[in-house]
């Protein structure tokens, strides 16, 4: 979803066709989670919701649990 704020302004019913009920939802953010919550409901939001740390962004995601893996095994557990 390339911009929260607009397809918030969509019509309810676009909205529903886009993200239907029923349908098991991820978010993956690099950045805080909170915004994508509302649309994945009751499923996973995998992203970063701390900072200060210093190193080579590759570390810090593996450090904080960002990880391809982690991705996959939240998608398995909800399918």
């Amino acid at each position: 979803m390339p911009c929260t704020t607009l397809f918030d302004r969509q019509d309810p019913v676009y909205r529903e066709s886009v993200l239907p009920r029923g349908v098991p939802r991820v978010a993956v953010e690099a950045g805080v989670t909170d915004g994508w919550r509302k649309y994945v409901l009751d499923g996973p939001v995998i992203g970063l919701d701390r900072f200060g740390e210093s190193a080579p962004a590759g570390e810090l995601f593996k450090y904080f649990g960002f990880t391809i893996e982690k991705v996959v095994e939240a998608v398995r557990r909800i399918l």
